[in-house]
């Protein structure tokens, strides 16, 4: 077995990558020869952790497939200075290939010892947002410019791998160890791309909201709210998304949210239709403790569709019984609205929960 040690200088510039990336996580890969854990070897892991100001890349490597347990007990070694591990699809395929190898040789089975972060089933959660062709690796580098030396995949390794057995050269074991280098290199640097996760997660605080007048494509126009946020973590590039009635723009440092404001009458529903009479006449129910005055052919026993109260007003949308009181157009709409207020736009507390809600509502709709 071979145990390569290099040290890059590792250059602070993004706040969330220094935030997960500490001195306690590391990012891991493993190099196989196929999928099943059964019928193929596990040859190379790479490690990448953080020392003061450096990354440093420990690889470990097998000359051939017996050397498999020196690498997976070394990997195993090597991971009890720390206490997160982080990687791509290390969740999806290299912990449960790694568990299967550590049964197979009876060797002591720790990772469920760890926290894990991986970056890979964190990103697709972003999908609906980033729209990518694919989620590998090499993709998130590309989207964010990220630039790298080695031009293979690792299944374009394996004959690689195969070929070094029988006749081992420098230039295959240059190859071999260039991909996994540079893949546990790039990790800390796809951290960014979590920043967008982390906007939906809460991480920012109200900058500011206005009230504009817009014109659609289609020649509609009215007033939209713009609620603007100050993003805890920078984001790597401008994203857009609209779902519904809610627009989502995310730049570098702030994230714009624009809502359609509902301009004009909404029904109140009260809540037990059986204490209120409807007066068809007026469109609209009183409770029976007061309607003793209108005669009986005037009225009539309220049902759930028609015990309401009309307003005129400005309203917001919501997809859920977040603010009170709520208005609908119709009794079984499932979008109700509450009133635009000044009291609404000074209140951080609101405007975070209504926030929330949307963001939340646009995340899980996907």
């Amino acid at each position: 077995m071979k145990h390569t040690h290099r040290e890059e200088l590792y250059i602070r510039q993004d706040p969330l990558a220094d935030h997960l990336f500490d001195n306690r996580s590391v990012f891991f890969d493993i190099e196989t020869t196929g999928f099943s854990p059964t019928n193929t070897s596990l040859y190379l892991i790479g490690c990448a952790s953080k020392q003061d100001q450096h990354i440093c890349v420990d690889q470990f490597f097998a000359e051939n497939p017996s050397e498999e347990i020196e690498v997976l007990s070394a990997f195993l070694e090597f991971l009890k200075g720390f206490d997160t591990l982080i990687s791509f699809n290390g969740i999806g395929f290299d912990i449960p290939y790694l568990k299967a190898k550590c049964d197979q040789y009876h060797l002591p089975e720790i990772f469920q010892q760890y926290q894990y972060l991986d970056i890979f089933k964190s990103v697709c959660n972003l999908k609906f947002l980033l729209k990518l062709p694919n989620y590998k690796q090499k993709t998130i580098e590309g989207f964010l410019k990220l630039s790298r030396d080695d031009e293979a995949s690792g299944g374009e390794l394996i004959n690689v791998y195969h070929d070094y057995v029988k006749k081992p050269t420098e230039e295959a074991f240059r190859i071999l160890h260039l991909h996994n280098y540079e893949d546990v290199l790039h990790m800390p640097q796809l951290l960014p791309v979590l920043s967008y996760l982390e906007i939906f997660n809460g991480a920012y605080s109200i900058r500011s909201t206005c009230v504009e007048a817009y014109r659609s494509y289609d020649g509609t126009s009215g007033n939209e709210l713009l609620i603007t946020l100050t993003n805890d973590y920078p984001v790597p590039k401008r994203v857009s998304y609209k779902y519904k009635d809610f627009a989502l723009s995310i730049s570098k440092t702030q994230t714009t949210i624009r809502i359609p404001v509902y301009e004009g009458e909404l029904k109140y529903f009260y809540p037990n239709h059986k204490d209120y009479y409807y007066l068809p006449r007026e469109d609209m129910a009183v409770h029976k403790s007061v309607s003793s005055y209108v005669d009986k052919e005037y009225r009539e026993t309220a049902r759930p569709a028609n015990c309401y109260n009309r307003r005129q007003g400005s309203y917001l949308p919501q997809c859920a019984s977040i603010m009170q009181p709520e208005f609908r157009k119709e009794y079984k709409d499932k979008i109700s609205y509450f009133e635009l207020t000044e009291d609404f736009r000074s209140s951080d507390i609101m405007l975070r929960r209504y926030v929330d809600h949307i963001l939340k509502f646009m995340y899980k709709a996907h």
